[in-house]
This record gives structure tokens, C-alpha cells and sequence, in this order.
């Protein structure tokens, strides 16, 4: 059974820093294009980078620039690391994989705000 255990949010300032954490299970995570989602009060979720199976990356326009994914293969672990945080960055974060995605972790919330 595919699981997702997502950690690291929290509460930040604005301008501040987090590091997100996506432990798997059940698949590794080297072999598939993983993605880190978010999704706000009230709006759909969405992808806010993905990671392929060769390292290659892709970032959502509005976190270009700010937000880093990488992925630790012996760690089976996928990180999102997050600099200059904006109040409008506020959701929860999950990760999963970007084709057939599997069933969701619980998330973690991060909220920026001063």
C-alpha cells in the first residue's frame, strides 16, 4: 500500500523559510515523477513542483524563483523547501506522484503570516 507522511509546516513569517518533508512508502520514489501540491481554503489544489525520475524540475510560476524540490533516493524522501514565503503561500502540502496519482496523505498546513 502506497502511503504519503508529509511534516515540516508551520507557522512562518512572511519572508520566511520552511522545509518540507514527504516520506513514501510502498513505492520508491526514484522512479516516478513526484509532484508537491497545495491547496487553499475554499480553491482546488495545485501543483507547485515536480521532480523526475533524472532529477529534472518544474515550478509552478507563482513559486519560480522561491521553492526548491529535490528528492533523497536512500531516504525514499522528497523535500520542498520554501524561501521568501508570502502570506498567499498559505495552504496545506502534499505530495504525490504526478501520474496515477495514489491516495492522499493528510498533508501539512503552512501558514504565512505576521
Amino acid at each position: 500500500q502506497v502511503q504519503f507522511v508529509e511534516s515540516g509546516g508551520g507557522l512562518v513569517q512572511p519572508g520566511g523559510s520552511l522545509r518540507l518533508s514527504c516520506a513514501a512508502s510502498g513505492i520508491d520514489v526514484g522512479f516516478y515523477t513526484m509532484g508537491w501540491y497545495r491547496q487553499a481554503p475554499g480553491k482546488q489544489r495545485d501543483l507547485v513542483a515536480q521532480i523526475t525520475s533524472i532529477g529534472s524540475t518544474r515550478y509552478a510560476d507563482f513559486v519560480k524563483g522561491r521553492f526548491t524540490i529535490s528528492r533523497d533516493n536512500a531516504k525514499n524522501t522528497v523535500y520542498l523547501q520554501m524561501d521568501g514565503l508570502k502570506p498567499e503561500d498559505t495552504a496545506v502540502y502534499y505530495c504525490n506522484k504526478l501520474i496515477s496519482p495514489s491516495s492522499w496523505g493528510q498533508g501539512t498546513q503552512v501558514t504565512v503570516s505576521s
